[in-house]
């Protein structure tokens, strides 16, 4: 990727990324802090927003404009989740679509259900690459998704079934709210746990041989804290680490989306 850069600085085309924090909350000044560290390590132009907790619907959108209208902004993301004040979804339709790094917009969510071009969400697109590189069959098994949120499990689920290579598989997308989640898990062929709640998956809910993907973390004050148990790894024939695999990746998605953007540019 860096390469890839690197050649479109070398004829004047920078690419540059762009972030929008509404408020204070620590865990998305964080991800966002570690988005722009790496955009610096690729030689990539950062440009960063941050509005008080108390910003308005009207400041909000104001921010996204001028992001849309900025030509040294590639593309850019507006940090969910917004305070409760906002209509987080009116700001991600002002994004612009060909500037969506994050691939959340409704316009390229459309694109993903029909199966066309267009920005992927990026956690579920570094899933996907994560499971292609350690050989992890997806085409024809049955993947069960625990969590139905709009930035990994609905867009995930959409993104395995498509009929093309790599893909097209038997998705069973699950929740908490399920009350027999354990006897779907136990039928999967890969698992990817995206509820946000700690232990969920334990080793008596996973096949053995099965691949486990933790996607899904929270907090316990300053501590991160996975969906699947430590136990899991005694059964899954492969797993993710608890912590820190996949969060890499969907930061590395969200740069090839930038640089995607760039080169269309």
């Amino acid at each position: 990727m860096a390469t890839r850069t690197a050649e479109l600085a070398a004829v004047g085309r920078r690419v540059g990324l762009g972030t929008i924090l509404v408020g204070d909350d620590v865990p998305s000044a964080r991800y966002v802090a570690m988005k722009h560290q790496d955009s610096a390590e690729v030689g990539m132009a950062s440009f960063h927003q941050h509005l008080e907790a108390t910003a308005t619907q009207r400041d909000v959108e104001e921010a996204v404009e001028r992001f849309n209208s900025d030509p040294a902004v590639d593309a850019f993301l507006v940090q969910v989740p917004l305070p409760a004040h906002l209509d987080e979804e009116r700001v991600l339709l002002g994004v612009q679509p060909d500037k969506d790094v994050d691939g959340l917009q409704p316009v390229n969510l459309g694109r993903l259900v029909m199966g066309t071009p267009g920005p992927l969400p990026c956690t579920p697109a570094g899933i996907l690459e994560l499971l292609h590189a350690y050989d992890i069959p997806v085409e024809g098994r049955h993947v069960v998704i625990i969590g139905r949120g709009l930035t990994i499990g609905r867009p995930l689920a959409l993104l395995l079934a498509l009929k093309r290579p790599g893909c097209n598989a038997a998705v069973t997308v699950v929740h908490t709210g399920v009350p027999d989640l354990a006897e779907h898990v136990r039928r999967a062929d890969i698992v990817v746990a995206a509820a946000g709640s700690a232990g969920l998956v334990t080793k008596d809910m996973v096949k053995p041989g099965a691949a486990v993907v933790g996607a899904g973390t929270s907090w316990a004050g300053r501590k991160v804290l996975s969906d699947v148990a430590e136990d899991v790894a005694e059964v899954a024939g492969w797993i993710t680490p608890r912590l820190g695999g996949v969060g890499p990746m969907t930061r590395a998605m969200l740069l090839r989306n930038a640089l995607s953007a760039a080169e269309r540019g």
